[in-house]
């Protein structure tokens, strides 16, 4: 065993054998790669609290906004081929995005106040989260909405969709169903489902042969359960599956995967778009979907507004943050030895990817636990990333 092997390894174990449970998540499944190959693939604990299955290096995720930048690969396919204009009206492509409104405030009987939006959204606004959209469990105004009876983006349907923007088209940056839109974008150039784009286009070429929106018999009998943490820190399995018969292949959340089979997504960007079975995006599309594409603007922190779902959630308190197509930039040194211009998300069941460009290596974390920003599982994460850095 090398020193990398033996101190990541240290990492996992530690996580999953804590003494209380807060300080503990079930099981972790985590992998570094280089442009080469897999440096280093571990596993830890057990996929359910309520079994016995071990986790495995072959576990399967729900991967949540980890699929967003999936999503955003297909949106930079769809402009290479000459089908989109990133600063064209994406009503142009899908009309109904077109019809949505702002919303300015409630009236005095709680009916959303609407008026039209200044300017017209872009493709280019949706892959910067700067159209207009949120979440619900990240801002009040949506969440009062949901408490209203919008159904939630969890359901994989278009009327979760149609919420009304938060702001006018390009006023600032917040996080949102941004690539869920972007999604249906490229079904309206393409003509097929998003999940089909992806796995003739992305997957096939990365030799991803286990990420996919709806589970097979295979990927069922290895899913990982989601587990609520409560507010003492114990741990409930739950019974949340993304829907297996969505109305809409959700671009912002909807994908299940392997650590191995995503990673091969993130090794794609060290190596400038090629994968194991041929190329993906130009080297030029990768080097200018990688730099900052906010304007004036930046990457804040997530409030948690339903704390079931999410905690207050910032990667790097106090350091600048922007953002890419569609990663997050750390524009500083990061505390985990990561480098000014390194690319990274997350999702929402506890899941932590980074890609770092100049070092040419990317790394991934994935468990599954609600609410985000699990101090468990993303203290567990920041320790497995600075422990890469002092290794390398």
């Amino acid at each position: 065993m090398n020193r990398l092997e033996s101190q990541l390894g240290t990492v996992l174990d530690a996580v999953t054998r804590a003494e209380t449970d807060s300080e503990r998540v079930p099981g972790v499944v985590a992998m570094v790669t280089d442009r080469s190959g897999t440096l280093f693939e571990g596993a830890a604990g057990r996929r359910s609290l309520a079994a016995d299955d071990p986790m495995t290096v072959d576990t399967v995720f729900a991967m949540f906004s980890t699929t967003k930048a999936i999503t955003g690969t297909a949106v930079l396919q769809c402009v290479e081929d000459g089908f989109l204009d990133l600063d064209a009206p994406a009503a142009n492509y899908l009309p109904e995005i077109g019809k949505l409104q702002v919303i300015d405030g409630f009236d005095a009987t709680g009916e959303p106040q609407l008026r039209a939006p200044k300017r017209e959204i872009t493709t280019r606004m949706l892959l910067l989260h700067t159209a207009g959209f949120g979440y619900s469990f990240f801002d009040e105004t949506y969440k009062r909405l949901a408490d209203g009876g919008s159904p939630s983006v969890i359901t994989a349907t278009r009327e979760s969709l149609h919420t009304p923007l938060l702001f006018d088209p390009g006023d600032k940056w917040q996080y949102g169903s941004n690539l869920d839109w972007a999604g249906l974008v490229v079904e309206a150039i393409r003509g097929e489902r998003l999940g089909t784009v992806m796995a003739e286009r992305i997957f096939e070429p990365l030799g991803m042969t286990e990420t996919a929106f709806v589970l097979d018999d295979s990927m069922n009998a290895r899913r990982s359960t989601i587990h609520q943490r409560a507010s003492d820190g114990t741990l409930t399995p739950t019974d949340l599956v993304l829907p297996q018969n969505p109305e809409v292949h959700m671009g912002g959340h909807g994908l299940y995967s392997t650590v191995g089979d995503y990673t091969k997504f993130l090794r794609m960007w060290l190596n400038d778009g090629a994968g194991e079975n041929g190329r993906v995006l130009a080297a030029d599309t990768v080097g200018r979907a990688v730099r900052n594409g906010l304007e004036g603007q930046s990457v804040t922190m997530l409030p948690g507004v339903i704390p079931a779902l999410s905690h207050d959630a910032e990667f790097f308190p106090g350091q600048r943050k922007s953002w890419s197509y569609t990663f997050m930039i750390n524009d500083e040194e990061a505390p985990t030895g990561r480098p000014p211009g390194a690319l990274g998300w997350a999702g929402l069941a506890n899941l932590y990817y980074w890609i770092d460009r100049r070092n040419g290596i990317a790394g991934l974390w994935a468990t599954q636990i609600l609410p985000f920003a699990d101090p468990a599982s993303f203290g567990g994460y920041l320790d497995f990333e600075t422990a890469t850095y002092r290794c390398i």
